[in-house]
């Protein structure tokens, strides 16, 4: 299997290090578990009407450290149903990272994407080439390589399909590089 690329225009730049995930929603809204009323609230501490500048397959960018504190799952429950595709940032917090690929969603991590793009450009992750590319400059900047496990979940679609993937594979004696 391969990751299909990401390609889409950037919905909102968090240029900030150690970006609090939970501000997407605004901390006050993380106990909210309607998902329509989460898509409502997104981002709207920053600029009223968010929702209706997201498109599917928009992606965001983020700077060092994106999702650092504690990594709830309604901000990025948001996003996702708002049709974000995925996140390209400096780096991850760790906690956020795992959580986000183990759901299946992509992120991106690529040293100095926060001077390739800007609110609007339109970026492609392309997964096989190892690059994050400015599709209207054509500058590229490299992305650093997943783990095998991260890459896996991501094709599977989350931890639980990759795990059944496994053990599907393992019952029926095929070697794991395949799965």
């Amino acid at each position: 299997m391969s990751l299909k690329n990401l390609e889409g225009k950037v919905a909102w730049v968090f240029e900030q290090d150690d970006y609090d995930i939970d501000l997407i929603i605004g901390v006050r809204n993380i106990k909210i578990t309607d998902l329509n009323e989460l898509v409502k609230v997104a981002m709207s501490d920053y600029t009223p009407g968010f929702a209706a500048t997201v498109s599917k397959g928009d992606l965001l960018v983020g700077g060092r450290n994106f999702g650092y504190c504690h990594p709830h799952y309604p901000a990025m429950r948001a996003m996702r149903a708002l049709g974000i595709a995925g996140v390209v940032a400096e780096s991850f917090s760790p906690g956020f990272f795992r959580g986000e690929i183990s759901m299946g969603f992509p992120l991106v991590t690529c040293p100095g994407v926060l001077g390739l793009a800007k609110r609007g450009d339109s970026l492609r992750v392309d997964w096989a080439a190892g690059q994050v590319q400015h599709l209207a400059s054509g500058q590229s900047l490299p992305l650093q390589p997943l783990a095998a496990a991260e890459r896996g979940m991501l094709e599977a679609g989350g931890l639980n399909p990759y795990l059944k993937r496994r053990l599907a594979a393992q019952a029926a004696g095929t070697p794991q590089e395949s799965v």
